[in-house]
């Protein structure tokens, strides 16, 4: 939930509301507390309008999204996850 931490931390030093991100991404409140909280994925666009809203850095909050997807992945193969992690990564590179 790195990425629902980030912006309900940014959200909440710029004193604004669930209500006034979600009529900007236009989704509806309920939706955007479940980004917040990690139970719903946003999609790449809301994160990038996140990122103008909020007056922050793009990649940052692409990068924390993206790292919320793979542990999403990954979460139930401790066992396997480093050496696929690792695997993933090497081939990556290439």
């Amino acid at each position: 939930m790195l990425f629902g931490n980030k912006i309900k931390q940014l959200r909440v030093e710029k004193k604004l509301f669930q209500q006034q991100l979600a009529a900007a991404l236009e989704i509806d409140t309920p939706m955007y507390s479940k980004i917040e909280t990690g139970s719903r994925m946003a999609k790449r666009t809301q994160v990038v309008a996140l990122a103008k809203l909020l007056s922050t850095d793009k990649d940052e909050l692409l990068t924390l999204w993206l790292a919320d997807q793979i542990i999403n992945i990954v979460k139930d193969e401790k066992k396997l996850a480093d050496r696929a992690l690792d695997m993933a990564k090497d081939n990556f590179m290439k």
